[in-house]
């Protein structure tokens, strides 16, 4: 799978990103870091140009609730439905329902073993298999929590 891994906005804090982004480039993955404070726009063009099958974004300055559903929005607009987004970083549990509304699939918090982000890969590579949605613009219910 392709995925590109992200830091929206001014957060300045990549090192869980980097490891996450090493973790799943060990586990056969291409995987596209873009580097500290990157625009919504810069991301998705990213998404667009490394023709990416996930993008994973990450935020610990608590820009997550105004960054992530405007990237969720430009994905969207820019025909990328089929693309799976999920988070990391200090996000809330009551804050989590809104990011899951705008098409995000999975959200990683503080203390995520590596192991679920590389099994949460191979179930959305299975469901796109079985032609299941998981995009950000497919619609459909699933999300990630805990290993479902």
């Amino acid at each position: 799978m392709r995925i590109v891994i992200a830091k929206p906005g001014l957060d300045g804090h990549d090192r869980g990103a980097k490891v996450v982004a090493r973790a799943l480039r060990d586990g056969g993955h291409e995987v596209i870091y873009t580097g500290l404070r990157r625009t919504p726009e810069q991301i998705v063009r990213t998404v667009l140009d490394e023709d990416a099958d996930l993008l994973g974004l990450s935020s610990l300055s608590g820009a997550h609730a105004f960054l992530f559903p405007r990237i969720c929005q430009l994905l969207i607009e820019a025909d990328c439905l089929d693309v799976t987004v999920f988070g990391g970083g200090i996000i809330p549990v009551d804050e989590r329902s809104d990011l899951f509304d705008v098409g995000m699939r999975a959200i990683f918090g503080p203390g995520t073993k590596m192991k679920e982000m590389a099994d949460f890969v191979s179930e959305v590579e299975k469901r796109i298999d079985s032609g299941e949605p998981v995009g950000v613009g497919e619609g459909g219910n699933w999300i990630w929590q805990n290993g479902e």
